[in-house]
């Protein structure tokens, strides 16, 4: 099993920026995709960055610009850049891993990312 750690969280002023961390507890290799989602208060769970062990990148519409997803395999490590940030950017965000043969998914405990108007 993987064992995810969120970090970076906090709180910023519109406009700002933030960097979120994601620490694996072993290597990244067998991993299909590491990703982040994000979840506000009443809404549903939303997909938000992926990146694939080949390295391809994909981004919701709504943070397409502004973030920037990317891992470093020797830190088995996976970040977001979060730049020009909205109050509508307010959510938990959360680290995902899926396994390329198991397809296991697995889940850090989530980090609270706020930006205030």
């Amino acid at each position: 099993q993987v064992q995810l750690v969120e970090s970076g969280g906090g709180l910023v002023q519109a406009g700002g920026s933030l960097r979120l961390s994601c620490a694996a507890s072993r290597s990244t290799f067998g991993v299909d995709t590491m990703g982040w989602y994000r979840q506000a208060p009443g809404k549903q769970r939303e997909l938000v960055a992926t990146i694939s062990s080949g390295a391809s990148t994909a981004y919701a519409d709504s943070v397409q610009g502004r973030f920037t997803i990317s891992r470093d395999n020797a830190k088995n490590t996976v970040y977001l850049q979060m730049n020009s940030l909205k109050p509508e950017d307010t959510a938990v965000y959360y680290c995902h891993v899926r396994m390329r043969i198991s397809k296991n998914d697995y889940w850090g405990q989530g980090t609270q990312v706020t930006v205030s108007s």
